[in-house]
């Protein structure tokens, strides 16, 4: 059963790698961008019945896109590395706060008089915008720190470690998709979309904390165990970015960076010093 799963999980991954696909991605893109383009538009006619929207539902249409598909790219990181994965999320959290600053973007209709100064969403535009900037920085700094380093003595041994991350990732693949479907069906019954990212990172937290402990077999060292336990509390500071108010989450998620920067400063330190 499991040699199935993990056969299952490499053919998935070597399509998911496949040139093709990032084709196909691209084309999932542009298609989404210009649905949603012909949305905002038909909406201006009331003939069509639609709820008047923004033309730049089409870039916000589009990103949320391109996020679902980050995600899914999360899943294949997790076997390989799991500061790639951390690197990962960060880079689909800058994501969302660019996302969210078109969104906001796109409630402010020109001309830009003085009024809009007493507006928060105004405010709330630059924030999103000027956090995932400090956040690409931040990401950029931290895959230059990272020095990957196994925790296995053996070969043997890191192909069990890489099958048992393959297990979790096939079964956050389940998750992935069941929660995609949930989210259609309420799309179609609600008429709005309302994404699952936060549910799908309490899966993400369970599974880093398992892979954790299951790391523990492979070596007990305190450096290992508190280097893991603090990539997994930055992805619950980073869940809790997507769910706070508006500048709190940009805070909380420039924070979660600066906190992953400085513990690989500190390993490299005491690593080197070893």
């Amino acid at each position: 059963m499991l040699s199935l799963i993990i056969t299952f999980f490499d053919t998935v991954k070597k399509l998911w790698d496949h040139p093709k696909a990032t084709k196909l991605i691209s084309l999932s893109l542009i298609l989404s961008f210009f649905i949603g383009l012909v949305i905002s538009c038909l909406s201006y006619f009331p003939f069509f019945g639609l709820e008047q929207r923004s033309l730049f539902l089409s870039i916000e249409l589009a990103f949320t896109v391109l996020l679902i598909f980050e995600i899914l790219g999360l899943v294949f990181v997790l076997p390989k590395s799991v500061s790639s994965s951390v690197g990962k999320q960060f880079e689909i959290l800058s994501i969302i706060l660019l996302r969210s600053a078109f969104k906001e973007f796109g409630e402010v209709a020109p001309p830009i008089t003085w009024e809009y100064f007493e507006d928060p969403t105004f405010y709330y535009m630059f924030a999103d915008a000027f956090g995932a900037l400090v956040i690409f920085a931040i990401i950029g700094i931290y895959y230059r720190m990272q020095k990957h380093e196994r925790i296995t003595s053996t070969d043997e041994e890191q192909q069990q470690f890489i099958k048992f991350k393959k297990l979790i990732a096939t079964f956050l693949l389940v998750v992935f998709f069941g929660i995609g479907i949930i989210d259609l069906f309420d799309l179609i019954n609600s008429k709005h979309y309302h994404n699952s990212f936060n549910t799908f990172y309490l899966f993400l937290i369970f599974s880093d904390v398992l892979i954790l402990l299951y790391s523990i077999r492979f070596s007990d060292k305190y450096v290992y165990i508190f280097r893991y336990s603090s990539f997994t509390f930055s992805t619950i500071l980073i869940r809790f970015a997507l769910s706070a108010d508006q500048v709190i989450n940009v805070i909380i998620g420039i924070i979660s960076g600066l906190f992953v920067v400085g513990l690989s400063y500190l390993y490299n330190f005491f690593r080197n010093q070893e």
